[in-house]
């Protein structure tokens, strides 16, 4: 089972999509982890120096205007004094960041400040109400908009505590917290999105460069198999290998066409080279004074010229000469129906519907004779009807006849095969009958369908042939 999209356009769009989505996932998975992590290591070293400047009598920074930003007043205004506070800044609602307790400690070692507990959490500005006084009161000293304080407040902040050896207080000390995950994940989700754009792009204009003759050819070679005509060929074009592919195909089709002509003129030559010696073995046969003999040998002959027509029809029936024309298939099956109604023959039309398409009406003729043949052969009689059936109509040929054995209903409409295996002429012709409606019937896009009538005790009742041909 072939999974959608079925194009291969559709399924090298899928292919790189997907590719993409891995390699770009993987991609944004490091630097996310790498921003991440490096953006909380500088927290944690901005807190760790905080506390040690406090610690060691004082805190002296370098105040810097970053001019052409909003950073100086976001610095001004998340820049806030260490506290000392009796306990600890855990809240019971909150949770403990211990990757940056950890880190925070290693710094602290590392400076020779050893402490007894490290605390960090990370809680909005909103919430912690030291931080929010001093953003407002720093808000209305500088004159800042109201835009900027409610911007400040929805930030988060690193709140640490640490507790040194033997002292019943806490150093509490706040910078900004990193960006949070979906504003990290925001710039990699447009960045993903316009290589897509882009790569999928590059790639969908590659491959409507490749399947736009691939489905010229294609239809090029599906009307050379519908007509054997090689007119029309498309011209090489595409990437070099699509150029190859189109010039081996039009090279094949033309032998093929060549073929099949010198096919078509062996097959005139052998039916002419045929029915003349047996037109003149007619003629010496009149002088054949046993009546009985003479009877014969005309069978005899007539059996021949049957049977030659037939093997040249069912050859040249893939190349049909004459022009495909709308006709009237119920007129045409009453026609033929009239015809051996005239020979005196039981041939009886059922009921038919009017019903116009595009056919080969000699064709049509030919097949019909040929099942209505076998009908009054095997069955003694025959029934024929006609009805539409959604977008197909159906040619039914009804007998009483003995029916064919189920194993054997496929391999009948094979050329050369007969139900009488003694091959005897008067029971039975040469075996291309069926081989040969079923190719008129395929020729039509249609299929011939033979199927064993049974009663409702299981006994075979007759046979049932059907020509199903589309409407379109």
């Amino acid at each position: 089972m072939t999974l959608p999209p079925s194009s291969l356009v559709g399924q090298m769009l899928l292919a790189v999509a997907a590719a993409l989505l891995l390699v770009q996932g993987l991609g944004a998975a490091l630097i996310y982890r790498a921003q991440h992590e490096g953006f909380q290591a500088e927290k944690v070293n901005a807190l760790a120096f905080r506390l040690i400047a406090e610690a060691r009598g004082g805190e002296r920074m370098h105040r810097r205007r970053r001019t052409g930003s909003d950073d100086f007043f976001s610095d001004r205004l998340h820049r806030f004094a260490v506290e000392t506070s009796r306990t600890s800044p855990l809240r019971e609602s909150e949770r403990r960041d211990e990757y940056a307790e950890d880190k925070l400690r290693e710094i602290l070692v590392a400076q020779d400040f050893q402490p007894a507990e490290v605390v960090v959490v990370r809680r909005p500005v909103a919430a912690d109400p030291y931080a929010r006084f001093a953003i407002e009161r720093r808000t209305d000293r500088l004159g800042m908009p109201p835009a900027a304080r409610n911007r400040a407040l929805a930030t988060d902040l690193y709140v640490a505590g640490v507790r040194l050896p033997h002292a019943s207080s806490w150093m509490v000390a706040r910078v900004r917290a990193p960006p949070s995950t979906y504003a990290m994940i925001k710039p990699l989700l447009v960045q993903t999105l316009i290589i897509y754009i882009v790569l999928v792009g590059v790639v969908a204009l590659i491959l409507r460069r490749i399947t736009r003759p691939l489905d010229a050819l294609t239809r090029q070679v599906a009307h050379f198999a519908a007509t054997q005509d090689p007119s029309g060929q498309i011209a090489p074009m595409g990437p070099a290998d699509v150029r190859r592919l189109i010039i081996a195909l039009n090279a094949m089709e033309w032998r093929i066409s060549s073929l099949l002509d010198e096919k078509d003129v062996m097959l005139g030559a052998i039916g002419h080279d045929l029915k003349t010696p047996l037109a003149a073995l007619r003629v010496r046969i009149e002088s054949v004074e046993d009546e009985r003999e003479r009877a014969r040998m005309a069978s005899t002959i007539e059996d021949i010229v049957r049977t030659l027509d037939d093997i040249l029809s069912l050859a040249r029936v893939g190349r049909p000469t004459d022009p495909v024309e709308r006709t009237e298939l119920s007129a045409l099956v009453a026609a033929v129906v009239e015809e051996y109604e005239d020979m005196g023959e039981p041939v009886e039309l059922g009921t038919t519907e009017r019903t116009v398409l595009e056919a080969r009406a000699t064709w049509l003729r030919r097949a019909l004779r040929n099942l209505i043949g076998n009908a009054l052969r095997y069955g003694a009689s025959a029934r024929v009807s006609m009805q539409r059936e959604a977008d197909k109509v159906v040619i039914r040929i009804d007998d009483d006849g003995p029916g064919i054995p189920e194993g054997s209903l496929q391999t009948m409409m094979q050329a050369f095969t007969r139900g009488d295996p003694s091959r005897n002429t008067e029971t039975g012709g040469a075996g291309l009958g069926l081989a040969l409606a079923r190719a008129i019937a395929k020729q039509h896009g249609g299929a011939l369908v033979l199927v064993n009538r049974r009663t409702s005790e299981g006994q075979v009742e007759g046979l049932t042939a059907k020509i199903v041909l589309p409407l379109s």
